[in-house]
């Protein structure tokens, strides 16, 4: 089987969709495994906080926020649990949370308190002024939530509260933390909550890193240097910034972009944020870089499922497409070959 990049142009253009079921062949996706990172809760720490307020209110006889607040300062972990129960994300609790207490508790805030609780689940919260005051807002409209259940909503909206824990207020917790809930209801509000959906979210970045890392050691190992830019960098000589400038901003011979993509609505987007590459590159600014190589790395399942976009992605890049099988293609398949200065990067 032969990739793109191994093919002139004329090749490509009389046998693309060739070259696409060759990509399409060597894409890798590591959705059914998933790295921990840091601020991963393990299920012990987190039962440990459910059996804290459950005991705390007497088996969710009453959820008083005092009560709530107290325990929840001696074993965090306890809020991350109350969040659990209203289902809500850290921004939404804080929303929520500001509109009925009416103090301002701003979405970023609430998502520190989120992470450090998670990074460190069991030591005592030791907060005062303006952030033990949000803290308990916070837990104050979580009880009154719980504690209300779900009111009355149109036939044709569905209340974030209608669930087989929430739905008929604190009866519904108590009920559930007694005699459990049908496997049935379990498995619906899964489908409709997509499973370990907030875990994946959180790691996006720790994925994407990994097959940087990976990209990183292929033009260390042959002595290309390169730049490495951060997020939200902006770049003077270019109006898009990259993921890897080569050999670096000032004078760029070619840039990469490394993609990793699960979903392929998400696909498109990165698709057209390479392709926007090889637009610059072809245009002519002044003070602006052009006539770069432009080379997509990807990853992931959701770059099979769009087709044409595929087509055109190999065919504006020339065949520079690479995926982690072909990662070791990389320098000799590209103008990088021209920029290495260990000519003997396997030894």
């Amino acid at each position: 089987m032969r990739f793109p990049f191994e093919a002139p142009i004329s090749e490509i253009d009389a046998n693309l969709d060739d070259f696409v079921d060759a990509i399409f062949s060597s894409l890798e996706s590591e959705f059914l495994v998933m790295p921990k990172g840091d601020g991963f809760v393990e299920y012990d720490i987190f039962e440990q906080g459910y059996e804290a307020i459950k005991r705390e209110t007497d088996g969710f006889k009453k959820l008083d926020p005092d009560l709530v607040e107290k325990v929840a300062k001696e074993k965090p972990i306890t809020i991350i649990v109350l969040r659990t129960i209203l289902g809500f994300s850290p921004p939404e609790w804080a929303y929520v949370a500001s509109q009925r207490s009416g103090i301002e508790i701003p979405q970023g805030a609430v998502r520190s308190l989120d992470r450090n609780i998670r990074l460190k689940p069991e030591i005592p919260l030791k907060v005062r002024g303006l952030t033990a005051e949000r803290i308990r807002a916070l837990i104050k409209v979580a009880c009154e939530l719980i504690g209300e259940g779900v009111s009355s909503v149109p036939p044709d909206y569905l209340h974030r509260l209608d669930k087989a824990d929430t739905k008929a207020g604190l009866a519904s917790v108590r009920s559930a933390a007694q005699i459990g809930i049908p496997y049935a209801m379990l498995l619906y509000e899964r489908f409709l909550g997509r499973p370990f959906a907030g875990h994946r979210d959180s790691i996006s970045d720790l994925v994407g890193g990994s097959f940087e890392v990976a990209i990183e050691e292929v033009l260390s190992k042959s002595g290309i240097s390169f730049q490495k830019t951060k997020r939200a960098e902006r770049l003077a000589a270019l109006d898009q910034t990259p993921d890897f400038v080569i050999p670096d901003q000032f004078a760029p011979q070619v840039v990469i972009e490394a993609k990793v993509c699960e979903d392929d609505g998400t696909a498109r987007d990165k698709v057209t944020r390479i392709l926007r590459l090889v637009t610059l590159s072809n245009t002519k600014q002044e003070g602006k870089a052009s006539g770069f190589e432009v080379i997509a790395c990807l990853s992931g399942r959701g770059f099979a499922q769009r087709r044409e976009d595929m087509r055109r992605l190999i065919r504006e890049t020339k065949g520079k497409v690479f995926t982690p099988q072909t990662l070791n293609r990389l320098v000799d398949s590209t103008r990088l070959k021209k920029l290495t200065t260990n000519r003997f990067p396997n030894e």
